[in-house]
């Protein structure tokens, strides 16, 4: 075939621009898209689409058919060789004589078939319903097995009769089948004709056109339209490294008019980024390519060849240093197989046998048949993904072959537009196209590197930015121009067309030396999956990895699939399409059919001496007696040590005591405040305040020592005490009803939970749901399968069912380390609800100090980075390298099966090579030889024995068991039973340990029960011990810190979920004690993993294989690893590696994969340099000469010399490219391991615990995994982290970003929530078609932490900070102080006797005196009222208390909520959710604002109040009619009598807690009608409002924001008198008496909590003998007994005792005191009409009121027996005042002295009202003004008309300078002082004339300004008998316009 092509451009410019184009791009490390070209077809600046990585076809069966290479880009032409002659029929159907030749027409017609001919049925393209009828020579026909049909054809028409049509052209023509192809008998003669019994001719069997030439490329120009598949079920795909640089684009077929922005560019931008994620497609394909149908440009022609051109590049370097690093399989997951095609749209694989092809792919055409043996000859199945279009029918040996839809859905996501472009208009934004699709999929094929395996999630990312880069200017233009009716139509580039596409595909593929293979076939897929396993049977493919077979025949749309024949590649992906069940069920069958008996007889052949059984049974004959009496000694003289030595001492081991860590305090703390945001919510979900205790369910999964662990870890935690649910005698079986193992038995259990939880309403339940991403399996799945199995769907069946919902005293918490599969579009769990585990250090700084550092995922990845001492993450090169030679000679058997037996093997092979077989050496890996020694000789260099844990991880429970059978056989015949355990973990299986380890942990742990056994894998803790671990999924096993390796070599490595993976690595995760930081304790001490330790191992006969091969497939822009990663590490290099296979060179026929060779000689770390400081470090890579191997070509490479610790000989070695690894140690001579050789592996001599709290384990990986889980994305973020979430979930969507490293939890949750849905098998599948709109459980969390960092200690914790807090919520700080003066009290004649009195008689009361002592504890610190009885001494008054001690010292009792109990804004419950406003069902309620005036003459103003009034609250009111206007409060009758309601209104002056505040007093009032003002400041009242929507507010002017108490009591009482008087004249016109209007009001402090009353037992009327009980009763109770007091409107004041624990009898004996009444008053403000409170006082306001009341002759009278609890409230109140500077800049805190100064001086003003400056100076400095008066008790200060504070050590008396007022006498009598405070006409010079002071006493005069100072100084002829200074005057210290009062003090002459 030569080199000129019809039509091609007649210069080389074509070939040289494209070719140097493809070779510069090849060779790039460049990953930025490149345009290409751009310099042949386009103007200089119209840069368009490029085509990077495009490669030859190879040349083998490439025949190009003369009319095959035309090909222009304009619109297709019809297919026609001459003109029709004139008046022929052209009618479909019909032949050019006009006869009819459809089938049904002339099916009953009689035909002239000639011999030899056969009737055929011809498809028409325009007549797709009918077949046309011919007569065919059936020598130009295929027999049956599609062979021997002859080339050409002859035929007859058999309308016309005519006969002799030779070609088949001629005859297409004749029969008008209108084709737009080159007519082709293959593709049109589809069926034999045959006739029934009837005799009608109908469709026959298919024609089975096979073996037919591949040779033509066909021009598509017709425009029959593909059949659409739905989109299948199938596996998720996992991502896999970044394709670098490859960058296809469309070839432009035309010079384009218009600036260089209209052409999109498509760029198929595979930049850094790492592509993850499966996506749903949108179940509907949008229009192919409308691009097609746009315009076509004018200029035709440019571009007319459809041939790729010829020119081979021989020497391209398939090995680019960009070349990605690590491949990743494909993921299967658990996958359930009812999942229906339709339900979801992401590829899932539940519908396959192991290797089945019952996909429902639609096929058309002749079926292709499986060659037999296909397996046997290709040692692996071909996995075949279905493309474009249509698929075949497979015939034949189908179980050699696995077929996947995984790559069709890929293709249907990535045609789907996202929804977020559709704006931009369908037609302007077209999906990839399905070329480019496929032109991508094979450049990204061709960049794979031997050992990766292809990821849809790879190809939707490069498809999503190639979509994306291409539009981008599009979108841009979109989102910027003005919408237009009609969008603008995209530029015309054109785009890659089917004709193009082969021969671009070839090209592409042509670079990559075999491993992708194009087959182009003309008709169909049948005949290139014919031809492709003709090549395989014939051994032409052996090289190859991928075949790209393509169908470009149609114009419409192209057919094509991808078959993966790499045996590799093929075998991980046919296994990831596994589910688990099928995976386990496969290695089952493999096992019990023997098939695994070949891999046992091979490995019998690899040991020269003979099988390994009869080498240990010789081995154990030989040394049996010297074994047991060296054994013997060994323990004699262990023994004679002990004797001398007392106990044997090893500080290492201790065992750690349970201790909660600041970690775990603090998510029990978030917990906590979760649960209380869910109850502070106005949603109503969860009711804290109804609940008076906690209980609790712990649901794990179905594993016995996860049970044990969970139940010890309940038992030592105490919470079961805390919660009050232990009993006196604690047993195991009490906890382990707390404690759920969801296995068979669950629902008896969990049913007694539900039970007991609705019958205790009053107890919160939580249900703790532990591992909770294990089982997600939705119930209607149990409801479909359970015969199958009741465990299926069981967590959903028992935590999501009807009852756990809508119980609303069950919170159910999900505790999971991998909570993805939780977080979809479809969770139950609200985003506020999830609590991650915080970070442990934010910004540098640790955040909780812990002596122990958590080493999980990320710092086992970060031990893999260059500059680590120690890589703890590695992977057995030469064990995988065995895996995959056996995996070619056993393809029938499952690789799990290989790599347990190769695994077990070389252990079997290290055992026996410490044991004393040192030619054993060879048949095991470096990693396994060091694991064995670490294991047998740790336990020597402790004096105890102890030793470390070795996990051998076999996911495959069968295999698990064959692995200990295997292990204990060969421990048995070397005698080592006693040196170390084996124990096999199952999770349906509990620990079993043989009697002598049981008997030293015993020992070790100083347990002294006999019968002990371990139950947990935490208590082997110094254990030597292999723990055989199986179980598909770990179940949250806790392992102990002696756990030294962790060997994940057998994990599933096909079935990657991020979940999975996680969660196989999470079982190394471990807590490093912080003292020794990791590196510098890896740098100083041994660490078993160096390469020296091994070196002593074997003396000289190390091999060293090159370097720097490495770096070859490393990107310069990656950061470079440790070289350590392969492995241990070691300088025993190759030859382990290697020896495997024993030298066997045809185990392995093919080479190593490329960089294989060099990764076992590890350069010296930084570890090393620490500990042989003598030694230098060998030449990195770098150093050394460049390493010049490569696949391709083989040569000797020079090494580097290193010298070695022990200082063998330096050794160069030459590696051949074929078997280094193999051969390398066949001929080299194996020293004899001595005795001492151990002393190497662990140096010092120290137990191994010691280094174990220090370092985590070493974690061994599948090649496969270590590459995914080291490998990262351009932000840093691991790969694995990009997989699927989990196996139940799906990608949402193609069109979605990446994650980034920089995500925290709570962001990594809301991408998980956009981005996943769940499959139909999940059990949130159904949940949105709840109707809720939201869809979250109000009353569920999640708690999500990595793997083994304590989350059980924190939720147990949780539990007991829950029942604490439930506790404390039901539970209130009262005040509980005793009172105060009680050996002060009046011991007059007089008390009131009659004990059993319910109300006072008012003649006695009468009599009875006055008791002026205060005895309110919270007045400790105020001055004494003296009163005539007195004989106070100076010591019976105690210190006084600093001000800032005052709040804090005072004693309170925690108390419990009664039901009677006032309650604040938390409190919610059913009963007075209408009473608070708060009604779900209403808006909150409406409101009116009332403005209500009164003129008050001591104001001399008029008071403008405001009332807002609800709704529900108007009938309290009069409003005028019609104007609405608030007219009065109504006010009952005296008489009323009704229980119904409470006659006093109710007023609480508050500020400062709204929320705190105890205004909810339905309880309170066991539910009766009262009246409740709330008396707030005017700047409070929003916030007032906004909590308290149901309540009257009472707003005071504004005047008063900075007022205090006394002037909310004065208004109250003004206001309640102007609206008696109101009230008594509306009710007079209704003809009631005055006098019979109720005058009493409550007025009570916001922090009244409870009331109680005493009950009495007397003995006798008069009797001081008697019993008293104390109980909680309701307010209504009070309010109603004291209302219905016979003689109550002779009383001024009524009030209630304060309530403490420490009350005595004689305080409750006598029922009624005549004295103060604070905190709770019930007051009569008609009788009260001319006593005031004082609007400016700010403390003891109430004392100073009630003295008023006294002297104005008025009762006061305490109920003593009721009392009220205070509650103590931190915040609000008078606290909520101040005293700051007015000085900005000053912070320092102002000391009460500052709080006066002198007039007119410089002082520092201060911001606070002057009378509080004032109260404040006197209480903590009136000693200042009155010295003579400190502790002077007998010569107390004269206060006239007020009571003021002057301090706990001086007395003050009061006296009332009103006419007729009641005073003590004084005329015995002397003052030490005087202080008159705003004095008013009352007073007079004569009234003080009366008392009589000390000479020396002190005057205090305090005025409003400096001018009424002087007149009152004048008016009371003070000067007279008092001394003046000037200097003597002062004012507080306040600035002028805040108006300071003034002070006068003198000094009695």
């Amino acid at each position: 075939m030569g080199n000129s092509y019809a039509g091609q451009l007649k210069t080389t410019r074509f070939e040289e621009v494209l070719h140097n184009s493809i070779e510069a791009s090849l060779r790039s490390n460049n990953l930025v898209p490149r345009p290409i070209f751009s310099q042949l077809y386009l103007e200089a600046e119209q840069q368009l689409a490029a085509l990077e990585g495009g490669s030859r076809v190879d040349n083998e069966e490439e025949e190009e058919e003369g009319e095959g290479g035309l090909e222009t880009n304009g619109p297709p032409n019809p297919f026609q060789l001459h003109p029709l002659p004139e008046g022929c029929c052209t009618t479909d159907g019909f032949c050019q004589a006009g006869k009819d030749l459809r089938l049904v027409s002339i099916s009953n017609e009689p035909m002239d078939v000639p011999a030899g001919f056969l009737l055929v049925g011809v498809k028409s393209p325009s007549l797709p319903d009918h077949l046309l009828v011919c007569a065919v020579d059936k020598r130009f026909l295929p027999d049956d097995n599609g062979h021997n049909a002859l080339l050409g054809f002859s035929g007859n028409c058999v309308g016309c009769g005519k006969k002799g049509f030779c070609y088949f052209t001629e005859f297409s023509n004749h029969i008008n089948l209108k084709l737009t192809t080159q007519p082709k008998k293959q593709k049109h003669l589809k069926y034999y004709l045959v006739r029934n019994a009837q005799g009608t001719l109908t469709k026959g069997p298919l024609i089975c056109w096979k073996g037919s030439e591949f040779r033509s490329r066909q021009i598509p120009a017709s425009t029959c339209s593909s059949s659409l598949f739905p989109a299948l079920e199938s596996t998720a795909a996992f991502p896999s490294e970044p394709v670098p640089g490859t960058n296809p684009s469309i070839l432009m077929g035309a010079q384009q008019a218009g600036p260089a922005s209209d052409h999109p560019s498509l760029n198929a931008a595979m930049g850094p980024a790492v592509f993850n994620g499966k996506d749903s497609p949108k179940c509907q394909q949008l229009a192919k390519n409308n691009l097609l149908a746009l315009p076509r440009p004018s200029a035709l022609g440019i571009l007319s060849n459809s041939g790729p051109p010829k020119k081979r590049h021989k020497g391209w370097s398939p090995e680019s240093p960009s070349a990605p690093d690590g491949g990743c399989p494909q993921g299967g997951g658990n996958r359930a197989k009812y999942e229906s095609a339709g339900m979801s749209c992401v590829p899932q694989v539940g519908l396959v046998g192991p290797a089945s092809v019952t996909f429902p792919v639609v096929a058309s055409g002749e079926p292709v048949s499986v060659p037999d043996n296909l397996l046997k000859i290709c040692k692996a199945k071909p996995v075949i993904f279905k493309g474009h279009g249509n698929f075949p029918y497979l015939c034949g040996n189908l179980n050699d072959v696995v077929v996947s839809p995984l790559l069709y859905t890929c293709y249907q996501n990535s045609q789907s537009v996202s929804r977020a472009y559709e704006q931009y208009g369908a037609s302007a934004i077209q999906p990839i196209s399905e070329e480019m699709q496929l032109l991508l999929t094979v450049y990204y094929l061709v960049q794979l590197a031997a050992d990766q395996v292809p990821l849809m999630e790879d190809l939707e990312q490069i498809f999503l930015r190639s979509w994306r880069e291409s539009h981008l200017t599009e979108i841009r233009q979109y989102q910027q121009a003005p919408p237009q009716p009609f969008p603008p139509a995209p530029s015309a580039a054109a785009p890659v067309t089917s004709a193009q596409l082969p021969w671009l595909a070839s090209l592409a593929a042509s670079s990559c030396n075999d491993s992708v293979h194009v087959i182009e076939c003309a008709y169909s897929l049948a005949e290139g999956l014919s031809e492709m396993f003709r090549l395989l049977v014939e051994g032409k493919l052996a090289k190859t990895n991928y075949v790209v077979i393509i169908c470009a025949c149609r114009s419409a749309a192209i057919d094509s699939c991808i078959a993966v024949t790499g045996k590799y590649q093929a075998r991980i992906l046919s296994e990831s399409l596994l589910t688990p069940a099928e995976y386990q069920k496969e290695v089952n069958y493999e096992l019990v059919t023997g098939k695994v008996d070949s891999l046992g007889a091979f490995f019998s052949t690899l040991c020269p001496e003979g099988d390994i059984d009869i080498l240990l049974d010789k081995f154990h004959q030989e040394n049996q007696g010297h074994i047991s009496s060296s054994l013997a000694a060994s323990s004699v003289t262990k023994a004679a040590s002990l004797d001398v030595s007392g106990t044997p001492v090893c500080t290492s081991y201790n065992l750690e005591p349970h201790s909660i860590r600041p970690f775990q305090l603090a998510v029990a703390q978030k917990l906590l405040s979760h649960v209380c945001s869910i109850a502070d919510s106005s949603t109503q979900n969860l009711d804290l305040g109804s609940f008076e205790k906690v209980d609790f369910l712990i649901c794990i999964p179905p594993s016995e020592v996860t049970y044990q662990q969970t139940l010890l870890h309940v038992w030592h935690s105490g919470v079961l005490l805390e919660l009050g649910l232990k009993k006196e005698h604690m047993t195991k079986q009490r906890v382990e009803q707390y404690v759920l193992k969801l296995d068979t038995e669950a629902q008896t259990k969990f049913k007694a939970f539900l039970q007991n939880s609705f019958q205790n309403p009053h107890t919160l339940f939580v249900l703790i749901h532990d591992h909770a991403h294990w089982d997600l399996v939705s119930s209607t799945v149990h409801n479909l399968y359970s015969q199958s199995d009741p465990s299926v769907g069981l967590v959903d069946r028992l935590l999501n069912c009807r009852e756990v919902k809508e119980a609303p005293n069950i919170v159910t918490l999900h505790v999971t380390s991998f909570p993805y599969a939780l977080q979809t579009q479809h969770t139950l769990i609200s985003p506020y609800n999830e609590i991650h585990w915080p970070a442990s250090c934010s910004n540098g700084v640790d955040l909780y100090h812990e002596n122990k550092k958590y080493f999980g995922l990320s710092e086992f990845i970060e031990s893999t980075l260059s500059g680590h001492s120690l890589p703890l993450l590695r992977y057995d090169s030469s064990f995988e390298a065995m895996v995959t030679a056996l995996g070619k000679r056993f393809p029938r058997l499952h690789s799990a099966v290989i790599r347990t037996f190769v695994l077990v093997q070389h252990y079997a092979a290290a055992l026996m090579a410490v044991s004393g077989l040192p030619q054993m050496k060879n048949y095991t890996s470096v990693e396994t030889l060091e694991i064995t020694q670490n294991l047998l000789n740790s336990p020597k260099q402790c004096p105890c024995g102890h030793g470390l844990m070795v996990l051998l991880r076999v996911p495959c429970s069968p295999l698990a068991v064959v692995a200990y059978e295997r292990l204990a056989h060969v421990r048995a015949r070397l005698a080592l039973e006693e040196h170390f355990e084996i124990i096999l973990g199952s999770p349906s299986s509990g620990v079993t340990v043989g009697k002598h380890f049981v008997k030293q942990l015993r020992m070790w742990q100083k347990i002294e029960d006999v019968e002990w056994r371990p139950q947990t894998y935490l208590e082997l803790e110094g254990l030597p011990c292999i723990l055989i671990f199986s179980g598909m999924d770990p179940h949250g096993e806790s392992l102990p810190r002696s756990l030294r390796y962790c060997d994940l070599r057998l994990i599933n490595s096909s079935c990657l979920v991020r979940t999975a993976l996680e969660q196989e690595l999470g079982l190394a995760a471990y807590f490093v004690s912080n003292e020794v930081p990791l590196e510098k304790g890896a740098r100083n001490e041994a660490l078993e993993s160096d390469a020296e330790k091994l070196s002593s191992t074997d003396n000289e006969d190390e091999e060293l294989g090159t370097e720097g091969s490495t770096s070859e497939k490393r990107s310069p822009m990656k950061r470079e690893r440790s070289r350590s990663h392969d492995s241990a590490s070691s300088s025993l290099s190759s030859k382990a590696s290697g020896s495997a296979l024993g030298g066997e060179s045809s185990a392995q026929p093919t080479a190593l994969p490329q960089g294989e060779h060099a990764r076992s000689p590890q350069p010296r770390g930084p570890a090393e340099e620490g500990r042989a400081p003598g030694e230098k470090q060998r030449p990195r890579a770098s150093q050394g000469p460049p390493s010049a191997i490569s696949r391709h070509s083989p040569g000797p490479t020079p090494q580097p010399d290193c010298s070695l610790r022990t200082g063998q000989r330096s050794v160069q070695v030459s590696v051949t490219s074929s078997c280094s690894q193999l051969s390398s140690s066949s001929g080299s001579s194996s020293s004899s391991v001595a005795p001492a050789a151990g002393t190497w592996v662990l140096q010092a001599s120290q137990c191994s615990l010691t280094k174990a709290c220090r370092q985590p384990p070493i974690v061994f990986l599948p090649k496969l995994v270590y590459d995914m889980v080291v490998s990262t994305d351009s932000s840093g973020l691991p790969k694995a982290a990009s997989l699927l979430p989990s196996p139940s979930v799906m990608w949402a969507s193609s069109f979605r970003p990446l994650l980034s490293k920089t995500m925290t939890s709570t962001e990594q949750s809301l991408y998980y929530r956009q981005w996943t849905v769940p499959r139909p098998s999940h059990m949130d599948y159904g949940n949105r078609a709840e109707g809720r709109v939201d869809g979250f459980h109000p009353r569920r969390l999640l708690l999500s932490g990595p793997p083994q960092i304590g989350k059980t200690g924190a939720y147990l914790q949780f539990l007991s900070v829950l029942s604490r807090m439930l506790v404390r919520l039901t539970e209130v700080d009262v005040y509980d102080e005793e009172e105060i003066n009680i050996n002060l009290r009046e011991e007059s004649d007089w008390h009131y006797l009659q004990l059993s009195d319910p109300w006072p008689d008012l003649e006695l009361f009468k009599k009875l005196p006055f008791d002026y002592i205060i005895h309110d504890p919270k007045y400790e610190d105020a001055s004494l009222i003296c009163s005539h009885y007195q004989g106070i001494k100076s010591e019976d008054r105690g210190m006084s208390r600093k001000p800032e001690d005052l709040y804090v010292r005072r004693q309170t009792a925690r108390m419990r909520l009664s039901k009677y109990a006032a309650y604040n804004t938390y409190h919610h419950c059913e009963q007075c959710h209408q009473y608070m406003g708060f009604h779900p069902r209403y808006q909150l309620y409406e409101s009116t604002l009332h403005a209500f005036a009164f003129s008050y003459s001591m104001l001399g103003e008029e008071i403008q109040l405001h009332f807002i009034i609800p709704k529900s609250k108007e009938h309290h009111f009069v409003f005028s009619q019609p104007g609405g206007q608030l007219e009065s409060m109504r006010l009952p009758l005296v008489t009323d009598k009704s229980h119904e309601y409470i006659k006093s209104p109710t007023f609480t002056p508050t500020t400062g807690r709204h929320e705190h505040g105890l205004f909810n007093l339905y309880h309170a009032m066991d539910g009766a009608s009262h009246l409740h003002v709330l008396v707030v400041k005017e700047y409070e009242m929003a916030i007032y409002k906004k909590y308290w929507p149901n309540h009257i507010m009472l707003v005071l002017p504004s005047i008063f924001n900075s007022a205090g108490v006394g002037a909310a009591h004065f208004l109250i009482k003004e206001l309640s008198y102007h609206n008696l008087e109101l009230e008594r004249n509306r009710q007079e016109e209704l003809g009631i008496k005055p006098q019979d209007i109720w005058p009493f009001i409550v007025i009570s402090d916001d922090s009244c909590v409870m009331w109680n009353v005493v009950d009495v037992n007397s003995a006798g009327e008069r009797s001081r003998e008697f019993s008293w009980s104390e109980r909680n009763v309701s307010l209504k109770h009070i309010m109603q007994h004291i209302e219905a007091a016979p003689d109550i409107m002779h009383y001024a004041l009524l009030g209630l005792r304060k309530w403490s624990s420490k009350t005595r009898a004689s305080e409750v004996q006598e029922p009624f005191s005549r004295c103060h009444v604070h905190n709770f008053i019930i007051l009569n403000v008609d009788l009260t009409q001319n006593v005031q409170y004082n609007q400016n006082r700010f403390l003891c306001d109430d004392v100073d009121f009630n003295l008023r009341v006294h002297s104005a002759g008025l009762l006061l009278c305490r109920f003593n027996r009721f009392s009220v609890m205070k509650k103590q409230i931190v915040v609000g109140g008078h606290r909520s005042f101040h005293i700051t500077s007015k000085v900005s800049d000053n912070s320092a805190a102002v000391v009460p002295a500052q709080y006066i100064c002198a007039p007119d001086s410089k002082h520092t003003f201060l911001a606070a009202p002057a009378q509080l400056l004032l109260e404040k100076f006197l209480q903590h400095h009136s000693h200042l003004f009155f010295p003579l008066s400190l502790k002077n008790h007998d010569h107390p200060v004269l206060s006239v008309d007020c009571y003021l504070n002057l301090g706990s050590q001086i007395s003050v008396c009061y006296v009332s300078s009103r006419p007729h007022s009641l005073n003590i006498s004084c005329s015995d009598l002397l003052f030490s002082g005087l202080l008159l405070y705003l004095c008013d006409s009352f007073v007079g010079a004569s009234f003080l004339k009366k008392f009589h002071f000390l000479k020396g006493a002190t005057l205090c005069v305090i005025c409003q300004d400096r001018s009424s100072l002087r007149q009152t100084v004048v008016r009371l002829e003070l000067e007279d008998e008092w001394q003046f200074r000037l200097r003597d005057e002062f004012q507080t210290a306040n600035a002028r316009e805040d108006r300071p009062l003034f002070f006068l003090t003198g000094r009695h002459i």
